[in-house]
């Protein structure tokens, strides 16, 4: 087992004194990177670059490579494997995202849905996650991730990306006993799938609750957010002799912090439309907090991104408990100069308040 030389980050998340805030970016291994384009390129199409231990290994270091000051790796990896491997047939559209060859419409549909075994179903990924973890060398942390049951649900059902779910929140009203089901099943398999990840190296897990902001206040209770502490108190919580920490990050979430901060997770991720400081009045002590800049930040200059990093810093304030990212994933336009200008100033602007 390979000492971490900086492990900021797993301390960030458990409130523990640290030199500067720590900080990574969701999609940092991404299609913004010209050396993720050649990889994916070479691979020959997006699911070929997930499915291949070295591929997903080789583009999950390219961002650090290019940014030392990035304190945490991510498993690339997609969050509908689970769904392929309950045998929903995922492929990919160009321009029009993930699509799915079987589609979830009755009761019947959930019924016949096996619950993957992360090791023969999704061995692919147990594979990759080993072996980014044997090349970090003790670099960095490796953060392995799913999708909440909530947002794979929507997926299955609409066969793809929806705007609107309109079929899925069809059948959350109409026959919510077959949503249960559905979301049940899919709660067991996250957390055998994560358990997978720990297992096979993860040293932190983020669940990926990108649609439950699109459910109203009762129905996020229901639907989401149970799932989701299902899921956390069936997780492994030490592993190599230290904690793991679970990030849940609910996109839209925000008028539920106090709820999720109850889930029984040890931080929270924020999207752009909280302040952050608020958050963390809300909450207390109980959680740490992860954000959460406004990812088009990046598309402005230099100076404007420092400036945006300096507010956010000033508005969490002293202390540990707060893991800086974008309040959602990096978008492919941005240019690799302006995220490396905003991962050095969080570093640079961060010390003061670690004092």
């Amino acid at each position: 087992m390979t000492a971490l030389k900086n492990d900021r980050f797993l301390r960030a998340l458990l409130k523990q004194p640290v030199d500067v805030t720590p900080v990574w970016m969701m999609r940092q291994a991404g299609r913004y990177l010209p050396e993720y384009r050649a990889s994916r390129a070479q691979a020959g199409d997006f699911m070929s670059l997930c499915m291949n231990p070295e591929f997903a290994c080789e583009v999950t270091l390219q961002p650090l490579d290019r940014y030392p000051e990035l304190d945490a790796a991510i498993l690339f990896s997609d969050i509908l494997t689970i769904p392929d491997a309950m045998g929903q047939g995922l492929y990919f559209e160009t321009g029009e995202g993930p699509r799915f060859k079987k589609v979830i419409s009755t009761l019947a549909d959930i019924e016949a849905l096996p619950i993957p075994d992360p090791h023969k179903d999704l061995g692919y990924v147990m594979d990759a996650v080993s072996t980014i973890r044997r090349e970090l060398n003790g670099r960095v942390p490796l953060i392995g991730f799913s999708g909440s049951p909530w947002t794979l649900a929507t997926y299955m059902v609409e066969g793809g990306s929806s705007k609107d779910f309109r079929k899925t929140k069809a059948m959350l009203y109409d026959n919510p006993q077959a949503m249960h089901l559905l979301l049940d099943k899919l709660a067991q398999s996250v957390t055998s799938y994560l358990n997978g990840q720990i297992m096979a190296g993860a040293q932190a897990v983020q669940i990926f609750d990108t649609w439950g902001g699109n459910l109203s206040a009762a129905a996020y209770q229901e639907f989401s957010l149970a799932y989701m502490r299902k899921i956390v108190s069936g997780l492994i919580r030490e592993h190599e002799g230290r904690k793991v920490p679970v990030i849940l990050f609910t996109k839209g979430g925000g008028l539920w912090l106090e709820s999720i901060a109850d889930a029984g997770a040890d931080a929270l991720g924020l999207d752009w439309t909280c302040d952050i400081g608020d958050a963390r009045r809300r909450v207390g002590n109980q959680v740490a907090l992860q954000g959460n800049m406004d990812p088009t930040v990046l598309y402005a200059k230099p100076e404007a991104i420092c400036t945006e990093v300096g507010r956010i810093l000033a508005s969490y304030g002293k202390g540990s408990g707060h893991v800086f990212n974008l309040g959602h994933g990096i978008t492919p336009e941005v240019n690799p100069e302006h995220a490396g200008a905003f991962l050095r100033a969080v570093h640079e602007l961060s010390a003061q308040y670690h004092e």
